[in-house]
């Protein structure tokens, strides 16, 4: 199926291009509508190829080329990484090969733990990739060389989230299962890092306990993408001229997805399109 693209000829009026393996990156979507309320958004889940975080750097990064490429093609001026394998592993090489503003949504949580802390102390879950990479323990250190970083990782967090238990008692019971080790380790500050786990924000702070700072990297990113967006002159001027700010596309599952995204969005999502990035030419 052939999509009909608007071109900007003011490059502040293209949309931010924003993709995850699936459906978790809609936190970071929540995050830029409502921060960005200016700003139209072009997101791509792929969720034929979901999970990513079990998969090898070299196809994270196969897959993500694809997908930059079709967003790319949809005349997005800005490109985020709404997940945290992938921001793990591709970021570094798609900033080399292309010519366009693109972040994940690593670098800015990990900032904002290191810039509250008070004992040097933070806690870093996500997907088994994410926590096996090591990319939040290496950023920290260059940030503050005094900071110990205790990982965890907690993949049964991200289908539990997608089946809507968020407040389940059995989702309860594997919080503890995976943080009262955790809660052990005398950390001050821990990161979401898993763009599904904001969607258990609530739970988890219950677990971890008032004293632990949980921090959103979906949140921190949205930030991040203001700041870049002022410096680089792409920052929208003029809101609400679309009819449809926001566009959605998958490589599966369409119908799922916009449940899902209806239930998470303060937008109301009337259509997600299953597209074959292979029939895209990219």
């Amino acid at each position: 199926m052939k999509m009909n693209v608007i071109e900007h000829t003011d490059r502040r009026e293209a949309p931010v291009g924003v993709f995850d393996s699936g459906i978790g990156g809609l936190t970071v979507a929540r995050e830029i509508m409502r921060n960005l309320p200016s700003e139209k958004i072009v997101y791509f889940g792929d969720t034929a190829r979901l999970p990513y975080g079990n998969k090898s750097k070299e196809t994270i990064i196969r897959f993500s080329r694809q997908i930059v490429r079709f967003l790319m093609k949809q005349d997005v001026k800005a490109i985020v990484i709404a997940c945290n394998t992938a921001s793990a592993f591709a970021l570094d090489t798609l900033k080399k090969e292309f010519d366009i503003p693109i972040i994940g949504v690593i670098d800015a949580g990990a900032e904002v733990a290191a810039s509250v802390t008070k004992n040097h102390r933070i806690g870093v879950i996500g997907t088994v990739g994410t926590i096996g990479s090591g990319i939040h323990a290496d950023y920290l250190h260059r940030l503050d060389p005094r900071i110990e970083v205790v990982g965890k990782a907690c993949p049964l967090f991200v289908p539990l989230a997608e089946e809507g238990w968020l407040n389940d008692p059995v989702t309860e019971a594997v919080a503890h299962r995976y943080l009262d080790d955790l809660k052990k380790k005398d950390i001050d500050t821990l990161i979401l890092g898993c763009t599904h786990y904001p969607l258990l924000r609530s739970l988890i702070g219950n677990v971890m306990g008032s004293h632990v700072r949980l921090v959103n990297p979906a949140y921190e990113t949205a930030l991040e993408l203001r700041n870049l967006l002022t410096e680089q002159d792409l920052l929208s001027k003029t809101p609400g001229e679309e009819e449809f700010p926001y566009r959605f596309f998958v490589s599966d599952l369409a119908e799922e997805f916009k449940k899902f995204a209806n239930s998470i969005l303060p937008y109301d999502v009337e259509m997600t399109q299953k597209i074959n990035l292979e029939d895209e030419g990219v």
